[in-house]
């Protein structure tokens, strides 16, 4: 099973939009179909706030993985934050999730990314160390806050 990275355009919304409402669902976000196409849609447009990524082969994707872009002093730059990452269930713990992660980081690192953010649930602790083996740290002292609009 290959971990190869496609950049999604418009012509893969019908691919994705599947997989992204497994993810909500297993995520317990609530979405509906309408809100995740419009939203995937402006993305796929070719936004410069973010990309997304299918995952293996371009026709038949066995996941995805969703980069919003800002920029951050601290960083001295232009930073991504993993803001989904799913890979269906049946292909899931043989290493497709770190191969991505590591590939990812390389070819955002090559354009000019200073670095990769992205959060995890408390108590998942398998994706908690996939990231660690993929060279994800935890910060300490911080924690995400987030205010709703």
């Amino acid at each position: 099973m290959s971990a190869t990275l496609h950049l999604a355009t418009l012509e893969d919304l019908d691919r994705l939009e599947p997989m992204v409402a497994a993810f909500h669902s297993l995520e317990g976000i609530d979405s509906d179909e309408e809100n995740r196409r419009n939203t995937l849609a402006r993305l796929l447009e070719g936004t410069p706030h973010g990309v997304i990524y299918l995952i293996g082969m371009r026709r038949a994707p066995v996941g995805y993985i969703a980069i919003s872009f800002g920029f951050s002093i601290e960083s001295k730059g232009i930073v991504g934050f993993i803001d989904e990452f799913f890979i269906r269930e049946n292909v899931r713990g043989r290493g497709m999730g770190t191969e991505v992660l590591a590939s990812l980081s390389t070819a955002l690192g090559q354009n000019g990314i200073k670095a990769l953010h992205l959060r995890v649930e408390r108590d998942n602790v398998r994706a908690q160390r996939m990231y660690a083996r993929a060279g994800f740290r935890m910060r300490e002292g911080y924690c995400l806050m987030t205010k709703q609009h």
